[in-house]
């Protein structure tokens, strides 16, 4: 019999794990919260809902409060989310789906996906930038879930925002998470495919909680430019305070048609770009 556990990692949620659960606690068999001692109501939200709540201390790499809640889920599959995150219906259906098909039936349904083509694509993406993942033969052991993100109100389709895939269903002992960086990818034992559901983000539903995120990118950036000893001179002045951003702009709103989602995808944009001077000059300052 497939078991499903919905694991998530906490630290004051209490905005948004509510809501988190509710979506996915008709299709969970269990639902485990591991809490860096919150100090507002998510423990009791997560146990009025339901959920075996446990403790841990806070850590500078969350993935480490992430990998503990995976490891206290008992089923043979797992569904690991951010508080942040909501299981549309079509993909919680989808889920109850998949985790029951033998591995010649998932082969197949991986292979009728229609967006198959735009998955491939932003899997490639993926992996340039994190690394092989996965393997290409074998078992189907993980999915990568496109997201859709809320900026100010809407939902982005444009500026490479989408798919936005993100590994969040596995069989247990197949998948795990180095816990060495901040945005690591998970390792998987297996073959990675792909839901056609979506899960929607909903970080940045206002200004303000966008720019304290968009900080601690900025940071990792800094730190990034600091463990490569990147140069301190005119010419990497010139790439990160003009070059970069002009060309991430203008790749965002035009080859990924990010002027489509209006002037959100607009602020959306260069916001984004300004993440490379910000950085560099941070970094340049010893900030």
């Amino acid at each position: 019999m497939n078991k499903l556990s919905v694991v998530l990692a906490t630290r004051n949620e209490e905005k948004h794990i509510g809501d988190c659960l509710k979506a996915v606690r008709d299709i969970a068999d269990e639902i485990v919260v591991v809490d860096e001692f919150s100090s507002d109501k998510t423990r009791q939200i997560a146990k009025d809902l339901g959920a075996n709540v446990y403790t841990e201390p806070h850590h500078k790499i969350f993935h480490i409060t992430k990998q503990k809640a995976i490891n206290r889920a008992s089923g043979n599959w797992i569904l690991q989310l951010d508080a942040d995150e909501r299981v549309t219906s079509e993909l919680a259906k989808e889920i109850l789906r998949v985790v029951k098909m033998t591995d010649e039936q998932l082969k197949k349904y991986e292979s009728s996906l229609p967006d198959k083509r735009l998955f491939k694509k932003h899997k490639r993406l993926l992996e340039d930038r994190d690394g092989k993942m996965g393997t290409e033969e074998g078992s189907y052991a993980a999915f990568l879930i496109p997201r859709r993100n809320l900026f100010l109100g809407k939902y982005l389709k444009y500026g490479g925002t989408y798919p936005d895939g993100v590994i969040r269903l596995f069989k247990k002992g197949m998948a795990y998470l180095p816990c060495k960086d901040v945005h690591e990818q998970m390792v998987v034992e297996g073959r990675v495919g792909w839901m056609q559901g979506h899960l929607l983000h909903v970080a940045d539903a206002d200004f303000n909680h966008y720019l304290k995120r968009n900080d601690g990118y900025i940071n990792l950036l800094k730190e990034e430019l600091k463990n490569n000893k990147v140069p301190k001179n005119v010419f990497m002045s010139i790439n990160y305070l003009l070059l970069k951003p002009i060309y991430w702009f203008l790749l965002t709103q035009i080859r990924h048609k990010g002027l489509l989602d209006g002037w959100r995808g607009v602020v959306f944009s260069f916001f984004s770009a300004l993440r490379f001077p910000r950085a560099y000059l941070r970094y340049i300052n010893n900030k």
